[in-house]
């Protein structure tokens, strides 16, 4: 449940009158007009049909430079309508804005993402290096690289190439400062390289695709559905620094053999994180509003739904050369 306000010209209430009863509004209270004209509007709308009803108030509202749409969530009301009451299963979902608005800020790479890369990629290092799974997990959490991999995925569903680019250059300067920080703590300290918490990260297999696809699924659905709690679970489910972190590390060291294992355990990741998040987004129906903007989005999702298909090909067929070669 939502409570959308609008703030228009009051001459614009009839038509918004009409979209919140075609919207099934529970409830629509119109304001007191003020000296500039401009009337406030609130309607309680439901979940399922806010993303619809902000479509089309955006429509009609689009030429009013001074009109505002704002959105607060619901945590409850009373009394509870009797189809809420009915309802057993949660249908809580996100608009496309709000969406949106969440990944943007967390793959904004400005000093807060690189400071959080520093230090989740120290905090990793020193748990791989000292075998030490808690550290680890922290380093997980903090996850400052799962953002612009969720940001790039719904970029290309919205046809968003500001988004895009964006996204993936916040994510390839995270691994950058990932793995060169990591090879520099490599090279400066000296540690054995039979850590089983360092071995596991340079090990993968297709167990590991399956883990990334259903982590990145679950990624793509807490953000459609507003449920931020799953994120915690993704982030220790399918760690990118970790196994960027061990690149480093391992190459530090010179074991080349290493590296390249968990180079490929990371590639792994991000294209399984990448490209379940796209079919997740596929279902749920995240599109543009306009006709021209589907239209470009549909072909940018074709794109990016046979290049990753293609690379996951591709990391399947490494993790079968390397494992008959290391067998």
């Amino acid at each position: 449940m939502k409570l959308i306000e609008v703030i228009a010209n009051a001459s614009s209430q009839p038509t918004i009158s009409i979209i919140a009863e075609k919207y099934k509004a529970r409830d629509f209270r119109l304001g007191q007009e003020g000296e500039d004209g401009r009337q406030p509007m609130r309607m309680l709308v439901t979940d399922e049909n806010v993303q619809p009803a902000l479509d089309a108030l955006q429509n009609i509202l689009g030429a009013q430079s001074t009109a505002r749409i704002i959105v607060f969530p619901v945590d409850a009301t009373l009394p509870r309508a009797r189809t809420e009451q009915e309802r057993e299963e949660d249908s809580a979902s996100s608009t496309r804005e709000a969406m949106y608005a969440a990944v943007d800020k967390n793959a904004r790479l400005d000093s807060n993402f690189i400071f959080l890369v520093i230090l989740s990629t120290i905090v990793a290092a020193i748990g791989l290096v000292k075998d030490n799974v808690a550290v680890i997990i922290g380093a997980m959490v903090i996850a400052p690289l799962l953002g612009p991999n969720l940001a790039f995925g719904l970029g290309t569903a919205l046809g968003d190439v500001h988004l895009m680019k964006s996204s993936l250059k916040s994510l390839l300067t995270g691994i950058v400062i990932a793995i060169g920080l990591s090879y520099i703590i490599g090279l400066l300290w000296p540690f054995g390289s039979g850590s089983p918490e360092l071995l596991a990260r340079t090990d993968v297999g297709m167990d590991s695709l399956a883990l990334a696809l259903a982590s990145g699924a679950a990624a793509a659905l807490s953000l459609t559905t507003g449920l931020p709690s799953v994120l915690v679970g993704v982030m220790v489910a399918v760690a990118l620094l970790p196994p960027a972190a061990a690149v480093g590390l391992t190459l530090g060291h010179w074991r080349v053999d290493l590296a390249m294992g968990a180079a490929l355990l990371l590639a792994a990741n991000i294209v399984c994180v990448n490209l379940a998040a796209k079919l997740v987004f596929l279902v749920k129906g995240i599109q543009p509003r306009s006709w021209a903007e589907k239209t470009k989005a549909k072909r940018a999702m074709r794109i990016y739904i046979a290049v990753w298909i293609a690379t996951l090909v591709l990391v399947v067929l490494a993790i079968v050369m390397r494992t008959q070669l290391v067998g």
